[in-house]
């Protein structure tokens, strides 16, 4: 497997992108909320990146994917895309997916999950994900085999009752949107895919974290992916660098806490 390690000049870019995508999100979150059309978010969001970053949405077109955000919410997965007929409610929750590509070419790719309004099973599927991510980035070093933080990721949700997505995975990431490795977020590697992590390296970890099964359909617009028992799903992602002692937070936003 081909796994590009990037170059300082490189790694320096990809900060950049990250960083970019990381002000999106403080850009847009005070205007997720009751009442807001994912389509509205969408717009926000598409205009902030043109206009104020000078960069592109890179899912916008890519494949034929119509907008510039996910938006996926309750039971969806992954992919959901954004509607101005859509208005969050009250106890919905929602992943928002946002991938910035510079005019530079490199590429920053985050998401976050919203509660809106009050869901407590939703604040818990949603903390938990969190963690999920969190304490797989936690165990980020060179030598580390992907396998690993898949089996942390994997032990944290089914400790909590809840389930892994199989059909979607975090990937690699800098000039191109999608690099290798592919990054499964359960321990389902073949022996050549378990590759040990080295310095230089730059991926998306992502977890889709379900309350049900894992099992997920696409609906017929080829893009929308959901539960297939309708359960409630999760996601967090952020785009990461691994360094000599660990790893580095591309996509770190300014409300979190990374001191692990």
């Amino acid at each position: 497997m081909n796994v590009p390690i990037k170059t300082p000049a490189e790694i320096d870019k990809m900060r950049e992108a990250g960083r970019q995508a990381a002000s999106v999100f403080e850009m847009i979150t005070p205007y997720v909320k009751t009442g807001v059309s994912t389509g509205e978010i969408d717009r926000r969001c598409h205009e902030f990146i043109v206009n104020e970053l000078g960069s592109t949405p890179a899912p916008l077109n890519y494949h034929g994917f119509p907008k510039a955000t996910c938006t996926s919410i309750n039971h969806v997965v992954c992919h959901g895309i954004p509607d101005d007929g859509k208005k969050l409610k009250n106890g919905d929750i929602m992943n928002l997916d946002i991938t910035v590509k510079t005019a530079d070419g490199y590429h920053g790719d985050s998401s976050v999950m919203f509660v809106v309004g009050e869901s407590i099973q939703g604040e818990r599927l949603s903390r938990v994900t969190q963690e999920c991510l969190y304490k797989s980035m936690a165990a980020i070093k060179p030598g580390v085999h992907l396998s690993d933080l898949a089996r942390v990721i994997q032990k944290h949700a089914e400790g909590h009752g809840y389930s892994v997505v199989r059909d979607f995975c975090g990937h690699g990431i800098g000039a191109s949107f999608h690099e290798e490795p592919q990054f499964l977020h359960y321990d389902g590697y073949a022996p050549d895919a378990d590759i040990a992590l080295a310095p230089g390296m730059c991926f998306t970890i992502e977890p889709m974290i379900n309350v049900g099964g894992y099992k997920t359909k696409v609906l017929r617009d080829g893009w929308t992916a959901i539960t297939k028992d309708r359960s409630l799903s999760a996601q967090w992602e952020h785009t990461l660098l691994v360094t000599e002692s660990g790893v580095e937070v591309l996509t770190a936003r300014n409300d979190e806490d990374l001191s692990f």
